[in-house]
């Protein structure tokens, strides 16, 4: 009987393993599916977010370009502000920028027009327009979209 019951309990822990190692492979074929949509979802998550960061500098620019046409010098300096800095934080990111390194390089020059553009608005000189409107042509044309 000894060898009965041996026999039965080792049948059993057989049969136990068996069950958990299909459970943990069912949970596994779960997993993987679930894994490469997450995947996908966060690569289109982080174009999303690229694309909205270079609409958002381009849209400001332009806002600040229209606005001094207009002659609305003090909302434009603030959009200008707002451009160059998100265009400077992106410069500053690296390899996390939404900005390819070849677009940094060539957006380099853009930054350092700022103090002269900001400073023309500030005392509400027409030709910041001009300016403005210039500078909106070379970010449009460096920045590949």
């Amino acid at each position: 009987m000894s060898e009965n019951w041996q026999s039965r309990t080792t049948h059993r822990i057989r049969r136990f393993i068996l069950y958990v190692a299909l459970l943990l492979l069912a949970f596994l074929l779960g997993l993987v599916p679930m894994w490469w949509v997450n995947s996908q979802c966060s690569s289109n998550l982080a174009e999303a977010e690229r694309q909205s960061s270079l609409a958002r500098m381009e849209n400001s620019l332009a806002s600040a370009a229209i606005d001094a046409q207009r002659g609305d010098y003090e909302t434009a300096r603030q959009a200008a502000s707002d451009f160059f800095t998100s265009l400077r934080t992106e410069t500053n990111k690296g390899v996390d920028s939404a900005l390819s390194q070849a677009e940094i390089t060539s957006l380099q020059p853009l930054v350092t027009q700022r103090d002269e553009i900001i400073t023309l608005l500030a005392r509400g000189d027409a030709t910041s327009a001009d300016l403005l409107s210039d500078l909106y042509v070379s970010y449009r044309t460096n920045v590949n979209r």
